[in-house]
C-alpha cells in the first residue's frame, strides 16, 4: 500500500504534478533515460467520477491516482521509474498549458453516458495540439471500441496525423477466455522488441494513411499506428490497453506479458520526447 505526502504543485499553466506515492521498496529510478520528461495524462477529455461512501466526488478510472482495476498507477510508476515525472491536465489543451509536457496520453474520451457534461474534441483543440506535436511532442491516443468513448469528434485530432478510429469493435472477450485478446509482436518490433504476446480485448480498429503507418497488426486488422509528424511522433491504439487490470500480473495468464511491454512502451515514448 502507497502512502501519498502533500507534494502538489498546480501552475497557473493549469498543469498538475501528482503526488508521489512513497513505497517501502523505493524504485530504482532510470535518470539517463527520461532527463526530467514530463509525461501529462488528460483529465478533460476523460473526465469521469463517482462518489465515495460518504458521498463524496471522486475522479477514477484510467487516471494516474486510481489504484483499482481500471486506473493507471502501474503505468505511472513504471514511468516514474524511467525517471520521468507524470502530470494531469483537466483543462482543454492549448500551446500554454502544453508547452512543458514532453508527452501527452489522451485515453478513452467521454461519451454522455460517461459524465454528465463531456468535453468533445473540436479543430481548436485539435490544432493546438498538432501544433505541439510539430514543435517535438509526443502523443499518445488510447481511445476504446465502439460504445464506450467518443470517436467521431475526437478522429478531428487523429485525422491530422493519418489515423481514422473506425468506431468498431474486435477481438471481444467472453467470460475469461484470454486467448481471444491475443495478439502477437514480431521479433525486433521497434517498439516492443523481443516478440511478446499481448493482451488487447474489445478495440477499435484503425484506418492508416500518411504520414502515418501500421506497427502492429491483430489479423486483418490495423492495430497500433505511428505517425512523424514535424519534429514529434504520434502513436494510436482503439483501446486503453495497459491500465492496471491487464498490467499487474494477478490476473493475466504468465504467458501474456503486457507489464514488459508496458515497459517498453514507456521507453519508447520517452525516448521520442525531445
Amino acid at each position: 500500500m502507497f502512502n501519498y505526502p502533500i507534494r502538489v504543485l498546480a501552475s497557473a499553466l493549469g498543469m498538475l504534478v501528482l503526488p508521489q506515492p512513497v513505497s517501502n521498496n523505493p524504485v530504482v529510478v532510470n535518470q539517463a533515460s527520461a532527463k526530467e520528461k514530463t509525461v501529462v495524462l488528460d483529465y478533460y477529455y476523460n473526465n469521469e467520477w463517482k462518489k465515495d461512501k460518504e458521498g463524496k466526488d471522486y475522479r477514477w478510472h484510467y487516471t494516474w491516482e486510481d489504484t483499482t482495476f481500471g486506473g493507471y498507477s502501474e503505468l505511472g510508476n513504471i514511468f516514474k521509474k524511467e525517471g520521468a515525472k507524470i502530470a494531469s491536465l483537466d483543462q482543454k489543451p492549448t500551446a500554454a498549458n502544453l508547452k512543458n509536457a514532453s508527452v501527452y496520453i489522451i485515453v478513452d474520451p467521454d461519451t454522455a453516458k460517461e459524465t454528465a457534461n463531456p468535453n468533445y474534441m473540436d479543430a481548436e483543440a485539435a490544432k493546438a495540439i498538432a501544433d505541439w506535436v510539430k514543435k517535438g511532442g509526443v502523443l499518445v491516443m488510447l481511445t476504446n471500441d465502439t460504445g464506450n468513448c467518443e470517436l467521431e469528434k475526437f478522429n478531428i485530432l487523429s485525422e491530422k496525423f493519418g489515423i481514422h478510429f473506425n468506431e468498431d469493435s474486435h477481438n471481444r472477450v467472453k467470460n475469461d477466455i484470454f486467448e481471444q485478446g491475443a495478439v502477437m509482436t514480431p521479433e525486433g518490433h521497434e517498439i516492443f522488441g523481443s516478440a511478446k504476446k499481448l493482451y488487447v480485448k474489445e478495440y477499435s480498429s484503425l484506418k492508416v494513411s500518411s504520414p502515418a503507418k501500421t506497427v502492429l497488426k491483430s489479423g486483418e486488422n490495423d492495430l497500433m499506428a505511428v505517425a512523424k509528424y514535424g519534429k514529434g511522433t504520434v502513436f494510436a491504439l482503439g483501446d486503453p490497453w495497459i491500465y492496471n487490470e491487464y498490467v499487474g500480473g494477478k490476473k493475466m495468464p504468465a504467458d501474456f506479458v503486457n507489464y514488459q511491454a508496458a515497459e517498453e512502451f514507456a521507453k519508447w515514448l520517452l525516448k521520442q520526447a525531445k
